[in-house]
C-alpha cells in the first residue's frame, strides 16, 4: 500500500483466482502523524520476516509472518538514518540489510537476526550520491 502505508496480507484461491483480503496492517507507528509513503517491501528467505521501508517516516517497519502466512505481526520499525528511503535489500546469506536513501545520498547498513528478523544499525554513512536501487548478484 504506497498510498496509504499498509501491508496487505491476501489469500488466494486457485480454482476461481479469486483473492481475499485477511489483514491490512500499518508500516508506521501509531503516533506518527506525517506524511509518508511506502516504497520497497521484502520477505526473508525463509519467509518468515517481511521487511517494508517507508518514505517520509524513513524507516524500515520488521513483521514476523504466522507460520501458515495468514498474517503478519509488527516487530520493529528502525530508522534508515537518511531521507527518502527509495529501495532496500536483503544480501544473499539474508544476514544483511542495506538501505538507500535518495535525498541524503547515504547508504545505510543493518545486521539482520535470522532468528528475530530484527535489524541492528551498523553503519549509516556510506556516501553514494542520488542511491534509488540496491541489488545483489545472487549468482
Amino acid at each position: 500500500g504506497e498510498l496509504d502505508s499498509t501491508v496487505r496480507v491476501l489469500s488466494y484461491n486457485k480454482e476461481t483466482g479469486a483473492f481475499e483480503e485477511l489483514q491490512k496492517i500499518s508500516t508506521l507507528p501509531e503516533e506518527f502523524d506525517g506524511e509518508n509513503g511506502g516504497a520497497a517491501i521484502r520477505i526473508s528467505n525463509d519467509g518468515k520476516f517481511l521487511y517494508a521501508s517507508n518514505r517520509g517516516h524513513n524507516s524500515i517497519a520488521v513483521f514476523a509472518v504466522f507460520e501458515d502466512g495468514s498474517h503478519i505481526q509488527n516487530k520493529q520499525i528502525i530508522s534508515t538514518e537518511g531521507d527518502f528511503p527509495r529501495d532496500f535489500a536483503l544480501d544473499p546469506s539474508n544476514n544483511f540489510v542495506v538501505c538507500a536513501n535518495q535525498n541524503t545520498d547515504n547508504l545505510t547498513l543493518y545486521r539482520r537476526h535470522p532468528e528475530t528478523g530484527l535489524l541492528e544499525l551498523l553503519k549509516k554513512d556510506v556516501y553514494v550520491p542520488e542511491c534509488v536501487c540496491v541489488y545483489f548478484d545472487r549468482q
